[in-house]
This record gives C-alpha cells, sequence and structure tokens, in this order.
C-alpha cells in the first residue's frame, strides 16, 4: 500500500508545489541577507523586520518589499 499512481495531474501538481516552497525560501533568504546587509538600519528596526517577516512571512515579505528604499536595490 506504499505504492502510488502517479498520473500526469499529479506529476504537475507535486512540480508546482515544489516549485512554490522553492520560490518561498529563496524570498525569505532573499529578504533576510537584504535586511542584515543594510547600513540605513540598526538594530531594532532589522528585528522588528525579521519579526514581521517570520509572524506574517508572505504579507510580511510584500510589505517589505514595498517599504525598502529605492536605492537599496
Amino acid at each position: 500500500m506504499l505504492a502510488y499512481n502517479w498520473t500526469f495531474g499529479s506529476v504537475l501538481w507535486a512540480m508546482l508545489v515544489f516549485y512554490f516552497w522553492v520560490v518561498v525560501i529563496w524570498m525569505f533568504v532573499r529578504c533576510f541577507v537584504d535586511i542584515f546587509s543594510r547600513d540605513d538600519i540598526r538594530g531594532f528596526a532589522k528585528a522588528g523586520w525579521v519579526l514581521l517577516i517570520v509572524i506574517l512571512p508572505l504579507i510580511g515579505i510584500l510589505i517589505y518589499v514595498a517599504a525598502r528604499p529605492r536605492e537599496a536595490l
């Protein structure tokens, strides 16, 4: 009973879910690298951004990307 019959749709769904998780992990890593490499914000601000991203992952990342200054790119 451990075998699973893979259909074309289940393979596509598994690939989509895997791609989604890779993108989410990459967004976390990229935002954390960006937060800790910036010199214009200090300790508590960095901790606040990290806390927001950890507590509300997708919304926190979107808020961070929208709120950071243009020259931080």
